[in-house]
């Protein structure tokens, strides 16, 4: 199998993580490529041109990292990451989606900044809202949310911040967030992060 990936992207370093959390880095090739450049090695895989894209064996196509991380989650016999047997109440399958909520809502406020007009009106909006999810998800870690032995919702949690923390830093988000700020941290020290780190940029 090969895994398509762009270093800065935090969606493709969400299923590079889950390959080395699962242990399948014997079998997938991991391959570096450029993102919105009309020559990319990518494009003859996947012609939208997006990032994570898996390859699999018999040449069968996978884009988006959810879909990514369900499909290798199948490709092991140990615990699952992201149980899909109702074995949790459905714990981590919630937590996951808040997860992904939060990444997507601060990439929009990303993508603007970078690629955008900047608009006034658009900032503040996504400001407010990664600010309200920031606060939502403090919350839930101080009832237990997003703990336990490492499961996607961690993963992706921690990608997400991780990829504000190097990537974002116009968004101050650690302040007010104690809590999430020590479970970076955390995270950070598994070898799947340490391995896996974005590229910096001051944004």
């Amino acid at each position: 199998m090969k895994l398509f990936y762009a270093s800065g992207s935090p969606y493709a370093r969400i299923a590079r993580v889950v390959i080395r959390e699962l242990g399948l880095e014997g079998r997938i090739e991991e391959i570096e490529v450029t993102l919105r450049d009309s020559n990319s090695s990518l494009l003859p895989y996947n012609p939208g041109g997006k990032v994570p894209t898996l390859q699999l064996d018999d040449s069968t196509i996978l884009n988006e990292s959810l879909l990514i991380l369900t499909f290798l989650d199948t490709q092991h016999g140990g615990r699952k990451l992201l149980p899909m047997d109702e074995s949790d109440g459905w714990k981590t399958l919630s937590e996951l989606g808040r997860a992904y909520a939060f990444l997507d809502a601060v990439t929009v406020w990303n993508r603007e900044l970078r690629f955008g007009q900047s608009a006034p009106s658009v900032i503040a909006l996504e400001k407010a809202r990664a600010d309200r999810v920031a606060d939502g998800l403090e919350a839930a870690l101080a009832a237990g949310a997003f703990s336990g032995p490492i499961n996607a919702s961690q993963i992706v949690l921690g990608a997400a911040l991780e990829n504000f923390a190097r990537r974002h830093k116009v968004w101050d988000w650690r302040s007010g967030h104690p809590r999430l700020s020590r479970f970076l941290n955390d995270i950070a020290q598994r070898p799947s992060f340490a391995t896996t780190v974005q590229p910096e940029i001051n944004l």
